[in-house]
């Protein structure tokens, strides 16, 4: 079943295709799992909220964000993201490298057929064991579908073994897309990463009482606009959902963009882990030999974890030539058990193609450039190009032409 509107649907509508879609759940027992702050314009907050106004006084509910390899929530992202609605301390925390129970193995075989003879190896499909064992009768799994560097459209079954998977599941599928290369993979439907899910999914999830509630979205400065709602069991589902964020994320201009400016909202941005969406969501479209910007005024780290973090400050992003390297070398064990690391290290190079500058308050200059990035103070290029004056697209500054980006997270740019 979906729900659509050009300029948005409206609360009242939403409340409606809620009490539609969930209203016979009354009296169940029910397991949220929706993304953290970091989806902060997927419009699953407000969707949550509404659920436990529907639902909340009939049944009993559990939250657990799909986390992955994230930082748990705040007390006030929790707050934020959910209106107020969910309590922060009865907040379920997944914990990727602890908190998982394998339920089956996607076949070695199966894998080399998908990534074209790339990778030959089983992948383990993992989940929070609370999937398996906590008795619920309903579990719903929230999340925008937009384009990924991954699995090619975000969301559907990767909220469950990505957001809700182990470190096994995470560094196999990671690699496998590094290995397939992202501009194969971003803004696709059936990439090799998404057939290793659908394989999974048909399984080993067809026990599990899930029911997905896809949104597509834009957003307007804070405002978010959610312009579809899917919901269902059947891949079909997901594929509307896919051809609907295509029309709406996928944002073409109409020459290789020789300087491109991208803000990290400092509430959203933490890490270059998420920053890096300035990388790869911007690498279609821009020049060979352009110049991207990112202007990070509330990166405070590299990985979302502190492993995550050591890991990329001592090996950086090097490109994808030097990381496989780096991976075969013996020496380097602790890389090669952290798959999903090189691969992000792969997406976040540009491969010398374009330089890529990091303008930040909470890193030195010294630290950003010891992972081969460029660095510039944030405030002296955020007063040459202020994010509260700046609009998307195009814009001339001081007789200086450049493209400028408000939300890397919400699309992805090609010539």
């Amino acid at each position: 079943m979906f729900y659509r509107s050009k300029n948005g649907l409206s609360d009242e509508s939403l409340r409606q295709a809620l009490e539609e879609q969930l209203g016979s759940l009354r009296g169940s027992k029910i397991l949220i799992l929706p993304p953290d702050y970091t989806r902060l314009y997927s419009g699953a907050g407000k969707l949550t909220a509404m659920i436990f106004d529907l639902l909340g006084d009939s049944c009993e509910i559990d939250v657990m964000p799909a986390l992955g390899t994230h930082a748990p929530m705040t007390k006030e992202e929790c707050d934020a993201f959910f209106e107020g609605r969910v309590d922060y301390e009865k907040l379920i925390v997944h914990n990727w490298r602890q908190d998982v129970v394998k339920i089956g193995e996607v076949p070695a075989q199966f894998v080399a057929e998908v990534s074209e003879g790339l990778v030959n190896e089983k992948i383990d499909a993992e989940v929070n064991h609370i999937l398996i064992d906590g008795g619920y009768d309903r579990i719903l799994s929230i999340g925008q579908v937009v384009p990924h560097e991954v699995v090619g459209m975000a969301n559907y079954s990767k909220n469950i073994f990505v957001g809700c998977g182990g470190s096994s599941m995470i560094n196999s599928s990671h690699m496998l897309g590094a290995f397939y290369g992202l501009e194969r993979i971003m803004g696709r439907d059936f990439s090799p990463v998404r057939r290793v899910f659908d394989y999974a999914e048909e399984h080993f999830l067809k026990d599990i009482p899930i029911l997905y509630l896809l949104t597509c979205t834009t957003n307007e400065g804070d405002k978010t606009l959610i312009h579809g709602l899917y919901v269902g069991r059947e891949r079909s589902v997901f594929e509307q959902a896919v051809e609907h964020s295509q029309e709406l994320n996928l944002i073409r201009v109409g020459e290789p963009i020789e300087k491109c400016v991208v803000y990290l909202d400092p509430r959203e941005f933490k890490s270059t882990w998420l920053g890096n969406k300035a990388v790869y969501r911007t690498r279609l479209a821009m020049a060979d030999g352009g110049e991207l910007i990112v202007l990070a005024p509330g990166v405070v780290k590299f990985g979302e974890d502190a492993e995550n973090d050591r890991l990329i400050r001592k090996y950086g992003y090097v490109g994808r030539e030097r990381v496989l390297e780096l991976v075969n070398d013996p020496a380097n064990a602790d890389l090669k058990a952290n798959l999903s690391v090189a691969a992000h290290l792969i997406h976040g190079s540009s491969d010398g193609r374009f330089s890529v500058t990091y303008c930040t308050e909470l890193l030195s200059g010294e630290e950003v450039e010891g992972v081969a990035f460029g660095w510039r103070p944030y405030k002296e290029e955020a007063a040459k190009y202020d994010p509260a004056v700046l609009r998307d697209g195009w814009n001339e500054a001081d007789g200086e032409r450049f493209y400028y980006i408000s939300n890397p997270a919400l699309g992805l740019w090609s010539v």
